[in-house]
């Protein structure tokens, strides 16, 4: 079981459409796919239509003990399920107490799915805390996306420090450009930049509409775009970051 999370310090990066988007190409290759939407708004959960039917309280959510399979729901879409997003502030809260002290307790949690799943996608809350050391340290890649501007340099150079800082493994962080406009000079010369640190992907995502129509259709780009760029686009990323992962 391979656990990707899709992660970046600051939000509005792509981040919640490109899990959707890997998690249903993976399940459309007839692997076994989980979805945790851990982000408290939600956005994930919204794409796929799923509200929790019932939670049984965020404590015995994240409990050593915890039984996952209550939250489980299905997306739909076939080899694809979803534990949908306790978008309630007090339940964040709660998640991010039980984690401090524990940087390993999400592991844990997700042991119970060695077996059932071939790849499980955490869709990330932003920022640094107790809860995102948890996932880094769950996580057997962390997937970062990156917009070319020099605002996200500054926080792509963060998140290496703080790996650094918390003694992470830094061969998790991989990452990819998207939200690209290489009509623009900065993106140019930015992504000429990064490229030399090895970490990014080749392949990348441009500003296309298809992403944004995502929250219209309520549904990956693949089912209501195929033969579109963005479509594609997601697809060539895809393959290149499984042949990197699963040779």
């Amino acid at each position: 079981m391979i656990v990707i999370a899709l992660y970046n310090l600051k939000g509005g990066v792509g981040k919640t459409a490109s899990c959707v988007n890997f998690s249903y190409l993976a399940a459309k290759e007839g692997y076994k796919t989980l979805l945790w939407d851990i982000d408290p708004q939600g956005a994930t959960s919204f794409y796929f239509q799923a509200k929790p039917k019932a939670h049984p309280g965020i404590k015995k959510l994240i409990s050593k003990d915890a039984d996952l399979d209550a939250v489980l729901m299905e997306t739909g879409y076939e080899n694809l399920d979803i534990i949908p997003a306790d978008n309630s502030a007090k339940s964040f809260d709660i998640m991010l107490d039980e984690m401090r002290g524990n940087k390993n307790r999400l592991r844990s949690v997700l042991k119970q799915f060695n077996g059932e799943y071939d790849f499980v996608f955490i869709d990330c809350p932003p920022g640094f805390s107790a809860l995102s050391e948890n996932i880094f340290s769950a996580a057997d890649i962390v997937l970062m996306p990156v917009i070319p501007t020099t605002l996200s340099v500054r926080t792509y150079n963060m998140v290496k420090d703080y790996f650094k800082e918390k003694e992470i493994d830094p061969a998790k962080l991989m990452c990819f450009f998207t939200m690209t406009d290489l009509r623009k000079n900065m993106h140019h010369e930015i992504m000429e930049l990064l490229f030399k640190d090895k970490r990014f992907f080749g392949n990348y995502i441009p500003y296309l509409s298809d992403v944004e129509k995502m929250g219209i259709h309520k549904q990956p780009i693949e089912e209501f775009a195929r033969s579109g760029d963005a479509a594609r686009c997601y697809r060539e990323l895809w393959t290149e970051i499984t042949e990197g992962v699963l040779e």
